[in-house]
């Protein structure tokens, strides 16, 4: 079972003594396919909310640690409290609707102590082997990495903040502010948070490229103000379009699909002194023209994860300053999360997924 009740000391901990013979179900994923199976109902521990999950986003990409490791699956998600352990005058109550911040640190080292826990090494986070995720009826999590969400945030907002988090994060990390002419490289479900977050955070012009013209009208849909669907161009010539329709070089670029050829495209693009931030994840070797990027003094900037953000993405999203709803496309009851995965799966199997290695469908939703 692993460490999914998020246990400090990556053990078992009280699940070896407890063993509560009230079961619910998870969604593990093992070599390469998932299966339903029994977990015991989390007991309450000092610290620790116990809820019932009530939404979750979709399924981890492939690829990585997901075909060798065993896990249960889920980063985010959000759920109604049913109990904790200690003073109830701390974090949420019985009853509360939470969003669950899936990263908790085991311990306060010298990244918690700068306020950028999501950088320490040992820090728990959910569906990362080898700890498990929360994608099963009833979790148990830390009390204050749970986040109380207000009347009028639904579940399935409250479920999207794990990918509007990163977002927020890139934008953050990028300096996108009033005025800003924004490149995001990807139409994905992470190139489209960007998209929202960066014209919310006061962005001019936001431009958006993709192989997919499906991907890039949703782009549109939640605020891009230009697109352009590649094709078989040359890493310039993509930088050269995206100077046209803006007008001139954009001062950030978000990079959201880790493809070499998009990374490269992303140096040529960004202006002379602007910010290039990688958000996607693809090889751990690639080739730039790293040259260019120093020459013109581009700084190139990493993200993993985010932190601090859950309780910026809740104002944002009880102020309806911003509007994730359309990022969901589908919606499946936890029983029927097989055929969730089938569904990206097939998605998978379009053009535009067999080049990019990510499904069509932005988001998938898991509700009771």
């Amino acid at each position: 079972m692993g460490t999914g009740d998020g246990a400090w000391n990556g053990s078992w901990g009280p699940w070896a003594r407890q063993r509560a013979w009230s079961w619910s179900w998870a969604w593990r994923w093992h070599r390469g396919w998932s299966r339903a199976c029994r977990r015991p109902y989390p007991l309450g521990a000092r610290g620790r909310c116990r809820a019932r999950r009530a939404g979750g986003g979709g399924p981890p990409s492939g690829g990585g640690p997901w075909t060798r490791v065993r896990a249960e699956l889920s980063h985010g998600g959000t759920g109604a409290e049913r109990g904790r352990g200690g003073s109830p005058s701390r974090g949420p109550a019985a009853g509360d609707r939470v969003a669950i911040e899936p990263g908790v640190p085991r311990e306060v080292d010298e990244f918690c102590k700068t306020g950028r826990y999501n950088l320490s090494p040992t820090i728990f986070f959910c569906a990362t082997p080898p700890d498990d995720g929360n994608l099963c009826h009833y979790y148990k999590h830390s009390a204050s990495y749970c986040y109380k969400l207000p009347d009028n945030v639904t579940f399935e907002e409250g479920a999207l903040i794990e990918p509007l988090s990163v977002g927020i994060h890139a934008c953050k990390r990028a300096g996108v502010t009033l005025g800003s002419k924004v490149f995001v490289s990807g139409s994905g479900p992470i190139g489209l948070v960007n998209v929202i977050v960066a014209k919310m955070m006061g962005a001019a012009a936001v431009v958006v490229t993709d192989l997919s013209a499906t991907r890039l009208q949703k782009a549109k849909e939640v605020g891009a103000d230009f697109t352009i669907q590649v094709k078989n161009e040359t890493p310039k010539e993509v930088a050269s379009k995206v100077e046209s329709v803006l007008g001139c070089m954009p001062e950030i670029t978000v990079e959201c699909t880790g493809v070499q050829t998009c990374i490269q495209t992303g140096i040529y693009a960004t202006r002379s002194g602007g910010t290039l931030v990688l958000v996607g994840l693809g090889p751990e070797m690639v080739t730039v023209p790293i040259v260019n990027a120093a020459v013109r003094e581009v700084d190139i900037r990493g993200i993993f994860r985010y932190c601090n953000t859950w309780p910026v993405a809740i104002a944002l999203l009880a102020s309806k300053r911003i509007n994730i709803k359309p990022l969901v496309t589908h919606r499946f009851p936890l029983e029927r999360a097989l055929e969730a995965f089938e569904t990206t799966k097939r998605a998978r199997g379009t053009t535009a997924g067999r080049k990019t290695g990510t499904a069509e469908s932005p988001v998938l939703m898991w509700l009771p």
